[in-house]
């Protein structure tokens, strides 16, 4: 009896220790890649609807190969971009080289959960608030580059940004005053 306690203690021990080492692993295996140094957007650049932030000169910008794990609610920052012609989303959207209306729920994933263009035209789940939503990706929120003509002289994205039209705003019913950043969680739908 003794002995079958300490084997069962023995290998509880070594289930958690190799759970945390693993867990642990995947958690540090999305480091920062590279800084990039901000330039001054030439005039008439970088469009700042939606509160986007312009790149300042001199300034110094994180850059990530890769995001956080996608689990079944992954924590994440909303924030809010337009993906129609001429808004601060820039050019056509990667996935479909479409733009697409304010109103209909689309998003941008940071560079790693973007996956290289894997998760393109498939719907994710967004909750907050007491609400969800679904959501087709039709973007990458560019986390290895910025400051540049391409990406409108916009700075990286964080590694963990889903960048929503404001119909995915509106359907999660967060007051407008709080649009910009808003702590979510998503997944795969």
């Amino acid at each position: 009896m003794k002995n079958s306690i300490m084997g069962t203690a023995l290998l509880v021990l070594l289930v958690f220790a190799t759970l945390t080492y693993c867990l642990d692993a995947r958690l540090q295996a999305c480091r920062p890649s590279e800084k990039i140094r901000g330039i001054k957007p030439p005039p008439g650049q970088c469009n700042p609807e939606n509160d986007s932030d312009c790149c300042k000169q001199g300034k110094t910008y994180t850059t990530y190969k890769c995001s956080p794990p996608v689990t079944g609610n992954t924590k994440a920052v909303l924030t809010l971009n337009s993906f129609q012609k001429g808004g601060d989303g820039g050019g056509p959207s990667e996935c479909d080289n479409q733009y697409h209306s304010d109103d209909t729920p689309v998003v941008a994933l940071s560079t790693g959960w973007y996956s290289g263009g894997d998760r393109c035209l498939n719907y994710i789940t967004i909750s907050a608030n007491g609400r969800s939503v679904k959501a087709k990706v039709v973007d990458e929120c560019d986390s290895t580059m910025g400051c540049d003509d391409e990406h409108d002289y916009q700075p990286p994205c964080p590694n963990n940004i889903v960048d929503a039209s404001k119909a995915v705003w509106e359907a999660l019913g967060i007051p407008k005053g709080d649009w910009g950043d808003y702590d979510i969680t998503w997944s795969d739908a």
